[in-house]
């Protein structure tokens, strides 16, 4: 039987020091764990901290889009050297996975990406993957390395994701750690402090909207301090920080990839009977359209709205929405086919 997969997940703040220099005590101690069950999983680590490690090679950085992207075009050899270094005595090499956005939301280029991961754990390697900020506009301003964990668990399979914080977990109200959080309820966002850590693009809001796609996605997922003693591995069993348990779904893995890796171009709203049409599993018609919100072209991914603004499913459109505006009266107009809709 193939092994599961396991994506672990690594923020600025957990792998960096205050000064922002790469932490080679945690680093160290992350390929230790790691060797420890490396023979158990197909491993993906997701690995922030480039932007960190090369930002202080720059005079006068102060945090613009272009010395980002600078800035991580040295910290990533940094950050893979370093890396390397302390996985070597286990012998476990290593890859670099650059990726962007778009890998994901063409199919296409998502299924290469997929078997060159596959070909890498046939030979017991370890992808590590980082977004492309030297060159991406969209994930440095928009994303974080949080979101790419989870689109490579969901659309790889994986049944499981680390996330790393600097803090313990998730915290209450009275600072002490949720053991267990049921994340099918919007309210558990509201737990998250809304700052961003000082060296990373994300923070427990991040990690708890993307708990919940994986949730959603039926991954199980562990939000845990990379500082707690056998934190990894613990982690891994549920003993330290939150537990998100994956909610239980029966979604092919195309459509797990409709719903959380695609790109979305356009959204339209829709009506209380071509809502409850989507909920038995029909297809969306041109009629059951209230309004278009965002235009879109033929084939790409639309978000779809109920009448309260609530984002409901997402689809692959088979018309743009210029044709859709001229023909919207037409009762068998199909604009998405059910095989192509995933309810949210």
């Amino acid at each position: 039987m193939a092994k599961p997969i396991l994506v672990l997940k690594f923020g600025t703040a957990s792998i960096t020091t205050d000064k922002g220099d790469l932490d080679e005590v945690v680093i160290e101690e992350i390929a230790r764990k790691v060797a420890v069950i490396h023979e158990q999983y197909n491993i993906v680590i997701v690995s922030s901290g480039a932007v960190g490690a090369g930002k202080k090679f720059l005079k006068n950085y102060n945090g613009t889009l272009n010395e980002k992207k600078a800035a991580a075009s040295i910290g990533n050899p940094l950050l893979m050297n370093m890396y390397s270094k302390y996985f070597s005595p286990y012998g476990i090499s290593l890859a670099q996975s650059l990726c962007e956005r778009h890998h994901f939301s063409n199919r296409d280029q998502f299924l290469q990406l997929q078997q060159t991961y596959q070909k890498l754990w046939a030979s017991n390697i370890i992808p590590i993957a980082n977004e492309n900020d030297v060159v991406s506009n969209l994930e440095l301003k928009f994303s974080d390395n949080d979101e790419l964990a989870t689109l490579i668990a969901a659309g790889f399979g994986a049944t499981k994701v680390l996330f790393s914080t600097s803090v313990p977990g998730v915290l209450d109200a009275s600072g002490q750690v949720i053991e267990k959080l049921d994340t099918s309820d919007k309210k558990v966002l509201l737990l998250a402090n809304k700052e961003k850590s000082a060296t990373g693009l994300g923070g427990m809001t991040s990690k708890l909207n993307f708990a919940r796609l994986a949730n959603q996605m039926g991954i199980e997922v562990v939000i845990f301090g990379i500082r707690s003693g056998d934190g990894i591995l613990k982690a891994l069993k549920g003993e330290t920080g939150t537990l998100c348990p994956a909610q239980k779904i029966n979604l092919s893995a195309r459509k797990k990839w409709l719903a959380s890796g695609s790109l979305i171009s356009g959204r339209i709203q829709i009506d209380a009977g071509a809502y409850k049409a989507l909920q038995k599993r029909g297809s969306l018609l041109a009629v059951g359209i209230k309004k278009i919100l965002t235009g879109f072209e033929n084939g790409e991914i639309i978000e779809i709205l109920d009448e309260e603004n609530n984002a409901v499913a997402v689809a692959m459109s088979k018309v743009a929405s210029s044709i859709l505006s001229q023909n919207q009266n037409l009762k068998n107009l199909e604009v998405a086919h059910a095989d192509n809709i995933v309810l949210l």
